[in-house]
């Protein structure tokens, strides 16, 4: 059992130790505010150079330690909770592949390096996303990757656009007569990373992988990495005049849409994977708004609560006969006391409670919005999308938390496992405490400061008890019988996104194939190929075999006729 738990665990250990270490250098680089260009020169041939960028700054640093912390605490939880995987060796080599992906996008600042991070991500979560290998699990990682895809066709129409500029450094780019198409083409790649509307059908897809991938995918590292590519680019998509009205309207819908469908999902780690879109929609109205370094403060603490979120859903899927349906549990507090809590703690710091992280910076990013330029019917959807999450919030913790027991009690092994209680409580922490050390470095970025009137300071807390007023009365099923049943699957399908995302493609490669199957294999390459030249040489053959045979007769008959007209010559004459 040691040797099983050996990889993981040194990978966990290792990457806690390297968090720890760059820990100080990146405190040190956010209060002076340095930035160093690292540039390597592999090879000088004539003019042609090729050369390696590294770029060492407050945002590379920060995001690499939050990265690697909540890693090395996924890695930690791994080594109980898929201890008994025969191939926990190659999930592990698979996950610190993952790490290592992030960290390329995040340290390099040139664009086409910058494809090694970028296709690394979408190549190994298709790996992770698959790993059960069951039709599913196929199912998901073919419309993770495919969306992801669109995203890498983007960064390389921008690629080949930035050689007008002479080269392709992130940090010096500049305004130029096509900036709006690369501007576009960034925007959509984005979009496609982080699962906005319409690109949003793949993220609770990709809830097929297994549920320490899951809790790294949805927290720090796929799915934010359309966020941070936005951050970095800010200074040069800030210039073109569409970027932050169109990203507003888009995040604002994703917001709202998937804030609405969780409350309508039935699937444990569904309603979370909802939660995090709605969560990202929140990071990308907040670069709408001009704030790109409040996005990544709001990331930073969504990161290690969402991660924690994700890891307690893990324990109680374990604990739970490894079934999903909220509706299905139940008292899980009495079993497992310690997941729950943490759990409790992750929860409420997503629905933005006073003083844990997620309250200092999702409540400055609602409170921003009242005072920026926008209309009131943008505001009033913000506003209802927040009360949405706390609704299925409260909705998870009255289903399967402290609801009615459905099932038989199980003893909760892994409450006693030194590797689980070890990973959430590190996560628990930092989910409490994050977001109080980390918004006096955040705000010092922020250009305007501004005092608010004591009701919009209220308004949020007022929309989160409005929110779990109405969890406790409209989501009673006696309250709306089967008249909402079409409301249910509108909103359970994400809009149709899902269906339309996956079956009109679907449908028109098979219709497509098929046409062609019937239409050129066992039509013109049938007339052209073997068939057709068997049937041609067939054809001609007895063609020329009966001509050969019409011959023959013409011939005797000939002789016949011409040795008659001799005999009678010779007869007469």
């Amino acid at each position: 059992m040691f040797l099983k738990l050996k990889s993981s665990s040194i990978s966990s250990l290792f990457l806690i130790f390297y968090s720890i270490m760059i820990f100080p250098m990146s405190c040190y680089f956010i209060m002076e505010n340095l930035s160093f260009l690292i540039e390597w020169n592999i090879l000088n041939l004539s003019s042609c150079t090729m050369s390696f960028l590294i770029i060492l700054d407050p945002i590379s640093l920060s995001f690499s330690n939050v990265v690697c912390l909540i890693s090395g605490c996924v890695m930690m939880f791994s080594s109980s909770y898929m201890s008994h995987d025969p191939f926990l060796k190659r999930f592990t080599w698979l996950v610190m592949l993952f790490v290592l992906s992030m960290n390329l996008l995040v340290f390099i600042p040139s664009l086409p390096a910058l494809l090694l991070g970028w296709d690394g991500l979408g190549i190994v979560s298709f790996a992770l996303v698959i790993y059960y290998q069951n039709m599913k699990s196929l199912g998901a990682g073919m419309l993770t990757v495919l969306a992801n895809r669109i995203g890498d066709v983007m960064i390389l129409i921008s690629i080949g656009i930035l050689v007008l500029q002479g080269h392709w450094i992130i940090t010096l780019m500049f305004d130029f007569h096509l900036s709006a198409l690369v501007s576009l083409s960034i925007l959509i790649a984005a979009m496609t990373k982080s699962a906005q509307i319409p690109f949003s059908s793949w993220l609770p897809a990709a809830m097929a992988a297994p549920t320490p991938v899951s809790a790294l995918v949805h927290s720090s590292t796929l799915v934010t990495a359309g966020v941070f590519l936005l951050i970095r680019f800010f200074p040069f998509l800030v210039t073109c005049s569409f970027f932050k009205e169109t990203l507003f309207f888009i995040s604002v819908l994703t917001l709202l849409m998937a804030g609405i469908g969780a409350n309508y999902e039935n699937d444990l780690k569904k309603i979370i994977a909802l939660s995090t879109l709605s969560q990202l929609g929140v990071m990308m109205m907040s670069i709408g708004m001009g704030m790109p370094f409040l996005a990544l403060f709001h990331l930073y603490t969504h990161a290690l609560f969402k991660a924690l979120l994700f890891l307690c859903a893990g324990a109680i899927i374990h604990n739970s006969a490894n079934t999903q349906d909220i509706r299905s549990m139940g008292m899980i507090f009495n079993q497992a006391p310690l997941t729950i809590a943490c759990m409790n703690i992750a929860n409420l710091s997503l629905c933005g409670a006073p003083f844990l992280s997620g309250f200092y910076s999702k409540d400055l990013i609602l409170e921003i919005s009242l005072f920026e330029p926008t209309n009131f019917l943008m505001v009033f959807l913000i506003f209802l999308a927040t009360g949405m999450t706390a609704a299925y919030s409260l909705r998870l913790s009255f289903c399967s938390l402290w609801g009615v027991a459905k099932n038989l009690p199980l003893h909760a092994k892994h409450e006693k496992d030194y590797y689980i209680n070890s990973s959430t409580v590190i996560l628990s922490l930092c989910a409490i405490l994050a977001g109080f050390f980390l918004q006096n470095i955040f705000l010092s970025f922020n250009p305007c400061p501004f005092v608010i009137p004591l009701f919009f300071k209220l308004l949020t807390i007022l929309v989160i008890l409005l929110g779990l007023f109405s969890a406790s009365i409209l989501w009673d099923e006696e309250f709306f019988p089967k008249k909402m049943n079409k409301i249910k699957y509108f909103f359970n399908t994400m809009w149709f996104l899902a269906p339309i995302s996956a079956q009109p493609l679907t449908q028109f490669s098979m219709s497509l194939g098929t046409n062609l199957m019937k239409s050129i294999d066992q039509g013109w390459l049938e007339i052209l190929g073997g068939q057709g030249a068997f049937m041609t040489a067939s054809s001609i053959s007895k063609m020329n075999q009966e001509f050969q045979m019409k011959q023959f007769n013409l011939f005797i008959s000939v002789m016949l006729i011409f040795l008659a007209i001799l005999l009678i010559f010779n007869l007469f004459f």
